[in-house]
C-alpha cells in the first residue's frame, strides 16, 4: 500500500448521485416548492430506517432540538445536563430557552457523557439530559435512561451525528422521549441545512408538528388536500417557522434509497483505518464496543505521543498541530473532533469556568484529531492517508 503521488484529500465531501440531484428538480417543477408531499416522503423513509414511529423534518439539528425543548416545556430557571464536548449547538438550545446549561464531562474511550458523573450533576430543578451520540457512537443509554426515569426528567437524544448508528440493536433516535438529527453537508445524508426531530410519542408528536409550522393545526398541504382549502387553520399554539422546504427533502428522500449502501460503505472504511492504525501507540482510533454500531459520521482519534493528562496538555497540543499542519501542507485536511464548549467564550465567561473543571473534555479539545472519512472516498484517497499517517514519527 504506497500512494507517492500528492492528492487533495478533504475532511468531508458530499457524494451525490446524479439521480439523487435531478430530484431536486420535481418539486421546482412542481410549484410545491414549501413543506409538502416531498417532506412526506422524506419524514415516511426517515421513519422507517430508524424505526421510529414520527419523524418531523425542520431547517436544522439546531431548531429540532429547540423544538423539542420548547414542546416538552422547558422554562427559565430549568436546568439541562449536557456534555462538556460536543458542537456548542446542543449547549446554545437551552440557553436560548432561558435554562441552565449544566456541564458534565465525558469519557475519553468514547468521547461521550460519563454516565458515572451524571448523578451528581442532577438537582430538583434539572427537566433533561442531553446525551450526544457523538461522530456515530451511541451514547450509553441504558444508565442514562435509569436515572432520567428515577429522577423523572426527559432524554433528549442529541442525533445530529447519529445516522447509521444502533444500541443494542435499536437506531439511536428511537430511544429517547425526542431526538435531532442534522443533514448538514458533513453528515452521511444531507440536505445542505436541515434537521429531523424524532418520538414515538403520539401526543409530542403533534404538538412538535404543531410548533413547527406557526401553531397551525393542520399544515398547508393537509388543508390544500382537504375539502375546504380557502379556509385558514386554527392556530393553538404560538409556534415558530421551522420547516423544511420540499427542495430540501426531495434530496433527502432520494439519498435514504441507498441508505444502507451509505452506512455500510462508511463503516468499511473505518475498518481499513482501523486495521492500518492498530499498531500506533501514539494515535488511538474509535473505540469498538460490543453491542453498539458506529455510523462513523467521522473518524475521531485520540494523538498521544505522550501520556494524556493536565500536565501534558499543552505539549501534546503543539505536538497535534504541528501534526495537523504538516498533513495539510500535503494536501491531507484533518480536524479537531469537536470543541469543549467550556473553554468557549461565551460559557467560559458566563458560567466563570476553566478549561481543567472538565478534564476529558478539556483533553479531548487539545488532543483530538479526526481524519478524512465519508462515502464516496476512493482507495487511492484512503491509501494516501494512511501511508502519510503511518510514515509519522513521534
Amino acid at each position: 500500500m504506497t500512494s507517492d503521488i500528492a492528492l487533495n484529500v478533504p475532511i468531508a465531501r458530499t457524494n451525490l448521485l446524479d439521480s439523487e440531484i435531478e430530484q431536486v428538480l420535481e418539486p421546482l417543477k412542481s410549484g410545491w416548492l414549501v413543506q409538502g408531499p416531498k417532506v412526506r416522503e422524506f419524514e415516511e423513509k426517515w421513519s422507517h430506517f430508524t424505526g421510529v414511529k414520527h419523524s418531523i423534518a425542520v431547517t436544522s439539528c439546531t431548531t429540532g432540538l429547540y423544538l423539542g425543548l420548547a414542546g416538552l416545556g422547558l422554562q427559565p430557571g430549568d436546568e439541562v445536563i449536557v456534555p462538556a464536548f460536543t458542537w456548542i449547538a446542543t449547549a446554545n438550545v437551552v440557553e436560548h430557552l432561558g435554562a441552565k446549561v449544566v456541564f458534565c464531562d465525558v469519557d475519553l474511550n468514547t468521547f461521550n457523557l460519563d454516565v458515572d458523573q451524571l448523578d451528581d450533576k442532577i438537582t430538583s430543578r434539572t427537566r433533561a439530559i442531553i446525551p450526544v451520540h457523538l461522530f456515530g457512537l451511541s451514547a450509553n443509554m441504558a444508565p442514562i435512561l435509569a436515572l432520567a426515569e428515577k429522577h423523572e426528567i426527559h432524554v433528549v437524544e442529541d442525533a445530529a451525528c447519529g445516522f447509521g448508528a444502533y444500541y443494542k440493536g435499536q437506531h439511536v433516535g428511537a430511544i429517547g422521549r425526542l431526538a435531532s438529527f442534522s443533514f448538514h453537508p458533513r453528515k452521511a445524508i444531507t440536505t445542505g441545512e436541515g434537521g429531523m426531530v424524532t418520538t414515538n410519542d403520539d401526543k409530542l408528536a403533534q404538538k412538535l408538528r404543531c410548533l413547527r409550522d406557526h401553531g397551525a393545526a393542520m399544515s398547508d398541504l393537509q388543508r390544500h388536500l382537504g375539502p375546504k382549502p380557502y379556509l385558514l387553520a386554527d392556530h393553538p399554539e404560538a409556534g415558530f417557522n421551522l420547516r423544511m422546504t420540499d427542495i430540501q427533502a426531495a434530496l433527502g428522500a432520494a439519498q435514504m434509497d441507498r441508505a444502507n449502501d451509505i452506512v455500510v460503505e462508511r463503516r468499511r472504511l473505518a475498518c481499513r483505518f482501523d486495521k492500518a492504525f492498530s499498531s500506533l501507540s501514539w494515535l488511538r482510533t474509535p473505540q469498538v464496543l460490543e453491542g453498539y454500531e458506529n455510523g462513523y459520521q467521522s473518524y475521531p482519534c485520540l494523538f498521544q505521543p505522550k501520556e494524556l493528562n493536565l500536565v501534558n496538555v499543552k505539549n501534546i497540543n503543539e505536538m497535534r498541530n504541528a501534526w495537523m499542519e504538516n498533513l495539510q501542507q500535503i494536501g491531507i485536511s484533518t480536524r479537531p473532533a469537536t470543541h469543549a464548549v467550556h473553554m468557549l467564550e461565551f460559557y467560559r465567561n458566563k458560567y466563570n469556568l476553566k478549561p481543567e473543571d472538565f478534564p476529558n473534555a478539556y483533553l479531548a479539545n487539545d488532543c483530538s484529531v479526526s481524519l478524512p472519512l465519508f462515502h464516496g472516498m476512493t482507495e487511492k484517497e484512503q491509501n494516501y492517508v494512511i501511508d502519510r499517517v503511518l510514515e509519522s514519527r513521534f
